[in-house]
């Protein structure tokens, strides 16, 4: 009785319930890769434009499947502030030679 259940189980397609669930996993975690590489280059350049350079580097090393790119676009950059209805600020950079400044 057991060898014909084994036999019977041989014969079938081996494309059931598996190969789906395997499909859609594989689909999901390459969704995640493109979320991640799109979100980690938006924060990158958001950073670079910003001038912080701690957090470029930071944001190029590490890859958390894009939870600190996240962060820092909602927190530090406050890029999605309903207040903030401006462009992307850059930060001021400190000039040597600036006329017109006592010294």
């Amino acid at each position: 009785m057991i060898n014909n259940f084994a036999n019977l189980y041989d014969t079938l397609p081996q494309f059931g319930l598996g190969f789906g669930l395997f499909m859609m996993v594989m689909m999901l975690f390459f969704l995640l890769i493109i979320a991640s590489v799109v979100l980690k280059g938006y924060a990158m350049w958001i950073a670079a434009r910003r001038d912080d350079k701690g957090w470029f580097v930071i944001l190029l090393v590490f890859n958390t499947f894009g939870i600190l790119e996240l962060i820092y676009l909602y927190f530090i950059a406050d890029i999605w502030n309903k207040n903030n209805k401006a462009k992307i600020e850059e930060k001021p950079v400190a000039s040597e030679n600036k006329p017109n400044e006592p010294v």
